[in-house]
């Protein structure tokens, strides 16, 4: 049991574990943003550093595993973790240090997050690392969030429908997570942003508004870490997934037209301007 969770702590504590988006748009950047606009304490397990900004990823450079492995076990084992979330996990050795260190401390309430790509279509994660995460990652998972494409990466086939929706849902779960959340954001002609929650005992449509606006960047991991900010803070699942729907529909509401490319949303819309 990690020492930090021995005593009650003053704030919820959540880690993220991705990598960092030099833009601020994306990954721990956004991650960060999103856990103190719900109130809870947030900590990083950097997995790469991304050379981006809103106009895309130029480049990135790898952490080794050891040290992304290490930076979970410092935290958890101090200050202790009451949610995770995994983003860009970039290679195969990063995978298996993630799913090493999650074992060895005992975290719970893991979002996953399986991002294969950026927002702007550059490949985020090895391409021998897809077994890992299925195998090492996903069996450990509270909820894992892909949109249409990550689905389809995840199961192997085109994930276009909410017919597709529905199979891939039953598909990730037979991977092993306790739920899954299918992203419907890429539906082509939906009149509503439409997610499917699945835990192989319910089925549930979670629809928002469709905002139109280019500005998108960092709703995946918005959404992701608000889901695990809500289970840090104690509440049930679905509430969480709920909730966190709730929160990055806000953010694109009140995206930020910064820079020539696909500008941030902004996880910091409740507060004051």
């Amino acid at each position: 049991m990690p020492d930090g969770s021995a005593t009650r702590a003053p704030r919820p504590r959540a880690l993220t574990i991705a990598g960092s988006d030099s833009g601020g748009g994306a990954g721990i950047q956004a991650d960060l943003k999103t856990f103190s606009a719900l109130g809870v304490y947030g900590m990083t397990a950097i997995t790469a550093v991304t050379v981006q900004n809103t106009k895309g990823v130029s480049s990135y450079e790898e952490l080794s595993p050891r040290t992304v492995g290490d930076q979970i076990r410092s935290v958890a084992t101090d200050i202790g973790v009451d949610a995770a979330k995994t983003g860009m996990l970039a290679s195969a050795g990063i995978v298996a240090a993630v799913a090493g260190a999650i074992a060895e401390t005992g975290i719970a309430n893991l979002v996953v997050d399986p991002v294969f790509m950026s927002k702007h279509g550059h490949l985020l994660l090895a391409l021998d690392a897809g077994d890992g995460l299925r195998e090492r990652i996903l069996p450990r998972a509270t909820i894992v969030t892909p949109n249409l494409p990550e689905a389809g990466g995840l199961v192997g086939e085109d994930v276009a429908t909410r017919d597709d929706m529905r199979r891939a849902a039953d598909a990730i779960l037979a991977l092993g997570p306790r739920a899954v959340l299918v992203k419907g954001g890429h539906l082509a002609g939906a009149a509503t942003a439409a997610d499917l929650f699945a835990d192989g005992a319910t089925q549930e449509w979670i629809e928002a508004e469709r905002i139109d606006t280019p500005h998108t960047h960092g709703t995946g991991c918005t959404l992701s870490a608000a889901i695990a900010a809500y289970l840090a803070r104690g509440d049930a699942l679905l509430d969480a997934v709920r909730a966190g729907k709730v929160f990055v529909t806000e953010a694109i509401r009140h995206a930020l037209a910064l820079g020539g490319g696909i500008g941030p949303v902004d996880q910091l819309w409740s507060w004051p301007s």
